[in-house]
């Protein structure tokens, strides 16, 4: 007798990446109230989540094709839709079209670079993202504006700022420059005591002053992909920077199945 397989989805995993998007919803719905620190620390909690999910899932073996495209319809609205929007609230509704263009700008390479990412998995070279990770991505919009109410900056005098950091982000989303995915680190090996040390000065400096630290850390990460890029190549080419995702897709798997000693058409 054929047994049939239970219908259904699985909790945990889904659960932390429900947590995740009510994060980021949250955040959309504190900015239309003027409580912009909420809404960029509920885009860096979002972040946690997100990064929970997947991990409890192999942890667990509850991976599934329902997670893996709720997962990424979660991240269309905390690190697409989210910072945008708050940034939208924040600063740049005083430079009227060019605002909600950078906005735009955001949201198109936060859509793009998400569903760029979904093409290639199992393909890509997995110690390396091409283009911003959208989490990193919202991550510099986000801290930035916890940073400026931190120091009471006013918006309207930073609306220009605001405009330059969200499009160069939905920007950095969609280009070929690769941003260190560090999946190679091996968090279960052994390492120094002193290098405990050094994690828990790090979260010292952090809960001294979050939003400065975190904004530096994800700005750096930012442009360590352009800085990388331009100091590897000899002659950066057009496509180095920006190219079609499916020529880098079928390079890339040809790279990979020559290795494995296949050809492209097995």
């Amino acid at each position: 007798m054929n047994v049939k397989p239970k219908k259904g989805i699985y909790l945990l995993p889904n659960l932390l990446t429900t947590a995740g998007l009510f994060s980021g919803f949250y955040a959309v719905v504190a900015s239309m109230n003027n409580q912009f620190e909420a809404a960029a620390v509920a885009i860096f909690i979002a972040m946690i989540f997100d990064g929970l999910d997947g991990r409890v899932a192999r942890i667990t073996n509850t991976q599934s094709e329902f997670g893996a495209e709720y997962d990424s319809m979660a991240d269309m609205v905390s690190f697409g839709m989210a910072p945008a929007l708050v940034a939208y609230n924040w600063g740049l509704t005083d430079l009227g079209k060019l605002g909600w263009l950078a906005a735009f700008i955001y949201v198109a390479g936060a859509a793009l670079r998400l569903a760029r990412f979904n093409t290639q998995v199992g393909i890509a070279d997995p110690r390396f993202f091409q283009g911003l990770a959208s989490p990193a991505s919202a991550g510099v919009v986000a801290g930035f504006i916890w940073l400026a109410q931190d120091y009471n900056l006013e918006p309207s005098q930073y609306s220009i700022v605001i405009a330059v950091i969200t499009g160069l982000s939905g920007l950095l989303m969609v280009s070929n420059f690769k941003y260190s995915s560090f999946k190679e680190v091996n968090w279960a090996g052994k390492v120094p005591f002193v290098a405990l040390l050094i994690v828990m000065l790090i979260f010292v400096v952090v809960a001294t002053e979050p939003a400065l630290v975190l904004f530096a850390a994800f700005a750096l990460y930012a442009c360590s992909g352009p800085i990388n890029t331009f100091r590897t190549v000899d002659k950066v080419k057009l496509e180095d920077v920006v190219g079609d995702p499916e020529n880098d897709v079928d390079s890339e798997l040809t790279t990979n199945d020559e290795k494995n000693g296949y050809k492209k058409d097995d």
